[in-house]
This record gives structure tokens, C-alpha cells and sequence, in this order.
């Protein structure tokens, strides 16, 4: 499903955010999704954090990821000016290892949800799956792609499983 412009637009708060980002970056592009990645901060350029939210639909974006830690108001300041969905990556480090980030992120005002995933890596690669999700809504193809990666997810769990029994343990 290649396309010219982006559909998705990955943004974090700082270059520091980069590598657990780049876990949603791999997952886009294993599903063929073109996608754009910038850095923006809530607190530091917040004008232009407000104008890359409010421009995101006119360049043809139609979900947008957010990762920031510690404050992490990114997400939030976001989805508050475009109404396209927001998926916030809450960022582990600092001294509270993320969990500001995620209260931050997660406690949103009625009205302005930001959808919110796990901390860290993890929550990259799956706000990479769940834009994936969104977006086969109106991409068929991406349902078939979707429907062959859980597959392969479910082979790995048995293919692990076997190669226990075959050490000697029973996988009940």
C-alpha cells in the first residue's frame, strides 16, 4: 500500500525519543505505510507543535503517533488542535521511568482523547499496529496484511512452545 504522501506522522518531543520511535517507524513500514517523522515540543516550540497539528489533515495525514516523556503533553497539546486520531507513545527515562509520561498522556480532558499505549518500545510498536488498525478501516489490503501478521505471531508462540517440549518440559 505505498502511497506519495504520508499517512501517518510520527512526532516526538526530542531526538532522545528516536530510538523507541523508530519500533513504530519498522512496524509502518513492514506494513507498507508511508509515514513522515519530525521532532516538536508541547513546552519548547509549542507555536510550532500547534501548526504541525492544525496542517497534519491538509498534507494528507490521517492518524498521528506522539511519543514525549516526562511532562509529555505532547500527545495532548496535539490532539487538541486537529480532530484526526492521536495515539500517544509515553516515553520511559527520567526519574519516575515513564510513568509521568504515561499519567500525562493518558489523562486527558472529555473531549480531547488521546488513545494511549504502553510505555516505551513496546507502546511504539503498537501504536504503529493500532494506526495500521485505523487506517485498514478505509485500506482493505491492510486487513489482510493485519490478519497474516497476528498469524505469525500466533506460529512464534507455538514454534516456542514446541522447542520447550523438546527440552523436556510439557506445554501443559
Amino acid at each position: 500500500m505505498t502511497a506519495e504522501k504520508a499517512l501517518v506522522s510520527i512526532v516526538m518531543g526530542s531526538d532522545s525519543d528516536l530510538d523507541r520511535m523508530n519500533e513504530c517507524a519498522k512496524i509502518l513500514d513492514e506494513f507498507d505505510i508511508s509515514f513522515e517523522m519530525t521532532i516538536s515540543s508541547a513546552h519548547r516550540s509549542p507555536k510550532t507543535t500547534m501548526e504541525y497539528a492544525e496542517s497534519a489533515s491538509n498534507r494528507g495525514i490521517e492518524v498521528i503517533i506522539a511519543g514525549a516523556g516526562r511532562a509529555a503533553h505532547l500527545a495532548g497539546v496535539i490532539a487538541a488542535h486537529t480532530t484526526l486520531p492521536v495515539i500517544g507513545v509515553p516515553i520511559d527515562g527520567g526519574p519516575l521511568n515513564g510513568i509521568d509520561a504515561l499519567y500525562s498522556t493518558v489523562q486527558m480532558p472529555p473531549g480531547i482523547p488521546v488513545a494511549t499505549m504502553a510505555i516505551g518500545s513496546g507502546g511504539a510498536r503498537n501504536a504503529g499496529i493500532f494506526a495500521t488498525q485505523i487506517l485498514s478501516i478505509k485500506y482493505p489490503k491492510l486487513q489482510f496484511k493485519l490478519k497474516q501478521y497476528k498469524e505469525k505471531l500466533s506460529q512464534g508462540v507455538e514454534e516456542k512452545a514446541q522447542r520447550l517440549a523438546e527440552v523436556g518440559y510439557e506445554n501443559y
